[in-house]
């Protein structure tokens, strides 16, 4: 199997990335979104991110994007400003071909550099996220907090998981 290369994203992967995060939206409970953003949108996220010193990344495999992920602010407080939440989404035909462990890593250790201490993964829908879940145990992560019936997608309640892992200095 090729590993994924894993880069830092640039605007000319906006549309991919939409069409990645479209889709989850769209069928999934990865999100809590209701409707996908549309690319004007999702560009304005990236380059808030990218423009506050967070690491943005994108996995190509078969000559195309595969993935991406980011590190953001995890809350809004500045007693925050060294704990970001990560985010992945893998595009649904490249999934389980290593695409999410590899950028999971790279994001964690290009995360530490940029001096942030703690990562914390917030998974919607625990039952139907157990491969997200095993990704981030595999990483590191350990569980530490499930918040019931918090969001409400495709007519159902939905949980959080949290779970945390330290990064490298």
């Amino acid at each position: 199997m090729t590993a994924p290369l894993i880069r830092p994203a640039r605007e000319g992967d906006i549309p991919a990335i939409t069409r990645i995060y479209g889709r989850s939206v769209e069928t999934g409970t990865a999100s809590f979104e209701l409707e996908p953003p549309d690319e004007a949108e999702m560009a304005r996220r990236y380059r808030r991110l990218v423009e506050g010193g967070f690491p943005y990344l994108v996995a190509e495999l078969d000559g195309r994007v595969a993935g991406y992920a980011y590190a953001g602010p995890y809350r809004p407080r500045r007693a925050y400003r060294f704990t970001v939440e990560d985010t992945v989404y893998i595009a649904e035909d490249m999934q389980r071909r290593g695409v999410g462990r590899a950028l999971l890593a790279q994001l964690i250790a290009a995360a530490g550099a940029r001096g942030f201490r703690q990562m914390i993964a917030v998974i919607g829908d625990s039952p139907h996220q157990a491969g997200s879940i095993a990704l981030h145990a595999a990483a590191g992560f350990v569980e530490v907090g499930r918040l019931p019936d918090v969001g409400f997608k495709f007519e159902r309640w939905l949980d959080t998981v949290l779970m945390q892992r330290a990064l490298p200095a």
